[in-house]
């Protein structure tokens, strides 16, 4: 699984998708990191060390759910999906994360690594792909609207970050 590799053009560059490999963990921690310190995309304050990011790719990679995106040869973006809920009545449903370098917005990236990340869901076999979306990050709800997601809800003031309280968009994308 996740051995494709699409290449999306846009503006001139091409990006191409391909299955993570443990040589990524630290340039998939530095985009993690960052979105951490300067975004409200993942609801913590804490970074990820080196053997932190390294084990969390490490369980993605053991499920062979983790993709990233390579422009110019450097790894520009990651995308990975995991379980959902971790009861097994949510076994056929899985969440999506998609994350691009802050100096490569704008190229296709998270379009490059939606489109290769909900393939490689559907050819896994799972049902539906879920994602948790900071309500005010337009930019995502808009990537995952192209890719056929629908709004499921919000949910309001269920976390909170920078001193203030956030809400939940969900959407979700049958596959089957």
């Amino acid at each position: 699984m996740l051995d494709m590799n699409p290449i999306y053009e846009r503006n001139g560059t091409s990006v191409t998708a391909r299955g993570a490999r443990p040589g990524d963990a630290e340039a998939i921690r530095a985009i993690r990191n960052h979105a951490i310190e300067s975004s409200t995309a993942l609801w913590t304050q804490t970074t990820q060390s080196p053997a932190e990011g390294a084990a969390w790719l490490a369980a993605h990679l053991e499920r062979g759910s983790a993709l990233v995106a390579e422009v110019d040869g450097e790894v520009a973006g990651f995308a990975v999906y995991g379980p959902w809920r971790e009861l097994d009545g949510y076994r056929h449903t899985v969440e999506d994360s998609v994350y691009v370098r802050e100096d490569r917005h704008g190229l296709g990236i998270g379009s490059a690594l939606l489109a290769a990340l909900v393939t490689s869901a559907r050819e896994a076999g799972h049902h539906v792909v879920i994602a948790g979306i900071e309500a005010e990050n337009t930019a995502s709800i808009r990537l995952h609207e192209r890719f056929g997601f629908q709004r499921a809800g919000t949910i309001p003031e269920v976390g909170t970050k920078f001193g203030r309280w956030l809400d939940l968009t969900i959407m979700r994308l049958p596959l089957t």
